[in-house]
């Protein structure tokens, strides 16, 4: 794994989100360099689709070839398509649509509408990423909860624990909806670069906590996922408030 996360701390929510977009077109375009396709993994929430909003006005998008992006997520609220709490809803709803990608490449959770479970979900989801992800995902782009939870693997709660296995059904969440899909930290093993995009003093007790060194996943979720190039940490000023 890469050695000690980067921090990059601007000035407000939006300039973070300019800034995350710009580095993320050229990540696509090196990883497209190296492999036929690109695998990015996005997030949901209001600093996830500030992110995608900002790809559209972004000048350098124009250089990547989208229909060689391959799109997952870190995890997905068990709710039926186009319901308005899905993170792939609000990211269709920020301009993912418009970005020119392949639909066939853009790989969607199954909530109740489809699917007889959310483990019969995340069974799906892990197949899918076995036949379609390449063994190493170029990026993969997190939120961080005021509790310290990514994707939803939430302090204390058993989904954590489980192993060998892709995705996970979390049930009981601690924040609705309770049911979820989730990636398990095996899973983001497998990924070059793991970007923290964290905005708002809410989060700067997070933030502290999951940088702080020996910092157990157990307790802060966000301090497990680490990638083999690189671990950023992309901040507004307002959640690095709290660290030296």
């Amino acid at each position: 794994m890469s050695g000690e996360p980067r921090v990059v701390v601007h000035p407000d929510k939006q300039s973070l989100a300019d800034a995350a977009a710009a580095r993320l077109v050229t990540a696509v375009i090196d990883a497209q360099t190296r492999n036929p396709e690109a695998q990015v993994a996005l997030t949901g929430g209001s600093m996830g689709s500030a992110v995608i909003a900002s790809v559209l006005r972004t000048p350098g998008r124009t250089a990547v070839d989208w229909s060689r992006v391959r799109v997952w997520w870190g995890d997905e609220r068990y709710l039926p398509a186009g319901d308005p709490d899905r993170n792939d809803t609000q990211n269709d709803e920020a301009g993912l649509s418009a970005l020119g990608l392949d639909p066939a490449k853009v790989h969607r959770v199954a909530g109740p509408d489809v699917s007889q479970s959310a483990e019969a979900s995340a069974e799906a989801y892990g197949q899918t990423i076995r036949e379609h992800g390449q063994k190493t995902w170029d990026v993969v782009l997190f939120g961080v909860g005021p509790d310290g939870h990514v994707a939803s693997l939430f302090p204390h709660h058993p989904a954590q624990r489980l192993t060998d296995a892709i995705a996970v059904a979390v049930h009981d969440s601690p924040k609705p909806p309770p049911d979820r899909v989730s990636l398990t930290f095996e899973c983001f093993e497998r990924s070059h670069e793991v970007w923290f995009l964290v905005s708002g003093a809410d989060k700067a007790e997070a933030v502290r906590a999951a940088l702080a060194p020996g910092a157990d996943r157990w307790d802060v979720p966000a301090a497990g996922p680490v990638g083999t190039d690189a671990t950023l940490w992309l901040l507004d000023a307002d959640a690095a408030s709290e660290l030296d």
